[in-house]
């Protein structure tokens, strides 16, 4: 039952020594565990070169948001990422940009599933009003996942306490949610948290982990989320 539960690492340095220690730390027959590359490693001098030779399925998470076209030349341009197997895309870039996204994509490797970001989760409503939304985070993450949708894209990106909305409304859409701690784990910088049982429960696809897993004894912490998984 929790291989059917993916838990995505959140490889969070641009250290590749202390990457192959983490995701050989995290290697276990009892749990989906794929990881996920964000900016930090992409953009740093050897991180390029080492997701081309990377041998198992990952997520490039580059949260792409931009115009059109340059959206289009920054997928052509990661095309030989083999086990790339997921990327992802701001719903702030809009419709246009989600959709020709979404047709490049399907030409360069169909493999690949496109998740849109919503509501970063560690902003608030106050955040969002000094960023000028007059909505609150619900409302616009139900409008941000109708344009992903709409665009084609297989998922969406957002926190554990909108996901049961979206769920309700989008009943085969893949869900992706960060934010995810242990129980009695700090929240860190992330406002909108929950623990993995939680966000289960809210029928999410997936859940994004990274400080819970990763900081101090890996084994032990990977133990931690077996033990909670199984209550």
């Amino acid at each position: 039952m929790m291989k059917n539960k993916i838990i995505f690492l959140a490889c969070d340095t641009s250290n590749l020594s202390e990457i192959k220690r983490i995701i050989k730390k995290t290697e276990t027959n009892k749990l989906q565990i794929i990881p996920k590359f964000g900016l930090q490693l992409f953009y740093s001098k050897n991180g390029r070169k080492f997701l081309e030779n990377f041998k198992k399925d990952f997520w490039l998470d580059l949260k792409i948001n931009d115009i059109p076209q340059t959206a289009l030349s920054a997928i052509d341009s990661i095309k030989d990422l083999k086990r790339c197997k997921y990327i992802t895309v701001h719903a702030n870039g809009g419709l246009e940009m989600l959709k020709a996204i979404k047709e490049k994509t399907k030409k360069i490797n169909k493999n690949i599933k496109l998740l849109g970001v919503t509501v970063l989760t560690s902003l608030n409503n106050k955040s969002l009003r000094e960023i000028g939304h007059t909505r609150n985070i619900e409302t616009l993450v139900l409008k941000q996942a109708g344009l992903i949708k709409k665009s084609g894209c297989e998922g969406i990106i957002c926190s554990a306490r909108e996901s049961h909305f979206v769920r309700k409304k989008f009943k085969n859409l893949f869900i992706v949610t960060p934010g995810i701690r242990l129980p009695g784990d700090s929240a860190n910088d992330q406002s909108r948290v929950m623990t993995p049982n939680d966000a289960f429960k809210n029928k999410v696809s997936g859940i994004v982990m990274g400080r819970s897993l990763i900081r101090g004894n890996i084994k032990n912490n990977i133990q931690r989320l077996i033990d909670h998984l199984n209550k």
